[in-house]
């Protein structure tokens, strides 16, 4: 618990320091920081009925700093994304493709852990599967939302959109949860059945 106190403090605090005269307009800011915010709530409330692995909490809190840097500079201005295009001669800033990587990576340890010790999916390809799904089924709904918010607000949501007049922005944001979540799962999957093993949570011990 003490973890999960500090990562919470952390990430508060962080995201107050990058409210703080962000580049972009507030509305854009807030859209950005909405599943921050979000997440923040929903961990408070459920930490002490399901308290998640250290792992989850850690890439937690740095997908939430990934989201928040985004909102303070707006995603096609972040400095390290002007850095790396600089580097490499890129034709735009792909710091969103970061953040779209980390909506997979993340989340698919998250549904993973929630699909073993409350669904008791047994591990192997089904629980592989089934997590990819749910990610790339969230990267399509956000994208939904960003087409809403454009309907909606006009002109202002293209801070919010960060297309950089990429015809295939939203086929390139889904293609890179996938390969986020692919990897995640591929590659800490074990990891994190030893962390689960160590908390003592009744699915860790389903083989």
């Amino acid at each position: 618990m003490q973890l999960f106190r500090i990562l919470i403090v952390l990430v508060l605090a962080a995201n107050v320091l990058l409210g703080i005269q962000p580049k972009a307009d507030r509305l854009t800011w807030a859209l950005e920081n909405a599943p921050v915010w979000l997440g923040v709530g929903l961990l408070l409330f459920t930490h002490r009925r399901f308290p998640l692995t250290p792992l989850v909490y850690y890439l937690l809190a740095a997908h939430a700093l990934i989201l928040m840097v985004g909102g303070h500079y707006t995603y096609a201005k972040v400095p390290l994304g002007d850095w790396v295009k600089d580097l490499f001669g890129l034709a735009r800033n792909h710091y969103d493709r970061l953040g779209h990587l980390a909506q997979g990576f993340v989340p698919a340890l998250v549904m993973r852990e929630i699909l073993i010790r409350v669904v008791r999916v047994p591990r192997g390809g089904w629980l592989f599967f089934l997590c990819v799904c749910v990610c790339l089924a969230g990267s399509a709904f956000y994208e939904l939302i960003e087409w809403w918010v454009a309907v909606a607000t006009g002109d202002a949501a293209n801070d919010f959109l960060g297309t950089q007049g990429d015809p295939w922005d939203t086929q390139w944001d889904m293609f890179m949860c996938l390969i986020g979540s692919v990897l995640s799962l591929a590659t800490l999957g074990n990891f994190q059945d030893r962390q689960m093993e160590k908390l003592g949570t009744a699915g860790a011990a389903q083989r």
